[in-house]
């Protein structure tokens, strides 16, 4: 038990490390610039639409037919919808938290709630797939065999890919914020410190984890949705008159990287 615990919680951690290679990717932009900005927004948009269905959705479907109970359009239906009205709860409170205070600061106060929502977004996402590296590594307590280590191995490798994209949906548009290198950084690789967490969870708990595993991972799916189109997407498209594909091609781009990862690693 405690050996398996001890793997998962060292292949999340290095899941966590990818998470902070993609967001050093901001130190790459020395000045803001609005047309460079606004396709690395829109790769970061896309990243997080492939990502809530080749990384969430489907799995959540095919984990939920294989456990039987539930149907499993209910479960990622469900899961997808509470995922998104939890999303939008979160920013009406943020927004009614703040009141007067955001009233006082304008535009500053907005800025604030969208970073807030995409932070929290990405977090939620990097949850369940903490929890699926731990599960993939708990389950090797009931006889590891060398091909169901290697499941596990490629799922915490393939996690890991796909998360230099996301550290960069993070820290990027903070830059654009206007928020520094080195912050935007920090908050960029937070996002993916719940990972080790959630693995060691996944580890401990893994008979309970395969259960509400589908849920979360649905959950996480709607909750990336509503940010990317309700937030990143418009975001992008603004102030385009000269380059009005520019934003559009990055949102391409970044579905059909993280796309290409997730089908090719499984």
């Amino acid at each position: 038990m405690n050996d398996v615990v001890l793997m998962a919680l060292v292949a999340t951690l290095g899941t966590w490390s990818v998470t902070a290679l993609g967001a050093a990717t901001v130190v790459f932009f020395r000045t803001p610039n609005a047309k460079r900005l606004n396709l690395m927004l829109g790769f970061a948009a896309g990243v997080m639409v492939a990502a809530s269905f080749w990384s969430l959705l489907q799995p959540a479907i095919e984990r939920a037919e294989a456990m039987g109970g539930a149907p499993a359009f209910l479960v990622a239906t469900g899961g997808f919808l509470f995922g998104a009205v939890f999303m939008w709860c979160s920013d009406r409170i943020v927004t009614r938290a703040r009141g007067r205070a955001d009233s006082a600061q304008g535009e500053r106060g907005d800025r604030l709630n969208r970073i807030i929502m995409l932070v929290l977004s990405i977090t939620l996402h990097n949850i369940p797939e903490g929890l699926a590296v731990g599960v993939a590594f708990g389950s090797l307590q009931s006889g590891a065999s060398m091909e169901s280590l290697m499941g596990a191995v490629t799922v915490a490798v393939g996690i890991g890919l796909q998360n230099f994209p996301e550290g960069a949906a993070v820290s990027i548009p903070l830059r654009r914020e206007g928020y520094s290198r080195k912050r935007s950084f920090l908050m960029g690789q937070a996002s993916g410190m719940v990972e080790p967490v959630a693995g060691m969870l996944g580890a401990l708990l893994v008979v309970y984890m395969e259960s509400v595993l589908p849920l979360a991972l649905s959950f996480a799916a709607g909750a990336m949705i509503l940010v990317a189109v309700h937030e990143l997407i418009p975001e992008c498209q603004s102030n385009q008159e000269k380059e009005p594909y520019w934003a559009t091609m990055g949102i391409i781009v970044g579905f059909a990287v993280m796309m290409l990862l997730d089908v090719m690693l499984g």
